[in-house]
């Protein structure tokens, strides 16, 4: 599981990209608990839209302000959003 935290965007991403990638290559399943994001852009969609073909990922307890992104977006209807991480964890 990578715990997501603060703000996303361009300026800052690629530690969480970093992440995301190895993740991916390791395990056939990665949760992203982003319950603690604050704010998330286009970056921060792109980056899970890139990596869910690499894995079986799971967006868990995702922020108001990232479930209306998600929303807004499409991107909800595309990714794997679960509302706690304890059902995102499971099997």
């Amino acid at each position: 599981m990578i715990v997501a935290h603060g703000h996303y965007d361009m300026q800052n991403i690629a530690p969480l990209a970093e992440a995301l990638e190895d993740a991916s290559e390791k395990y056939s399943k990665v949760v992203v608990d982003a319950s603690r994001v604050t704010f998330a852009d286009s970056t921060f969609l792109n980056l899970l839209l890139r990596v869910r073909p690499m894995t079986a990922l799971r967006v868990a307890e995702p922020t108001p302000q990232l479930l209306r992104v998600l929303e807004l977006t499409g991107a909800g209807s595309v990714l794997d959003v679960r509302d706690s991480v304890e059902e995102a964890t499971a099997s």
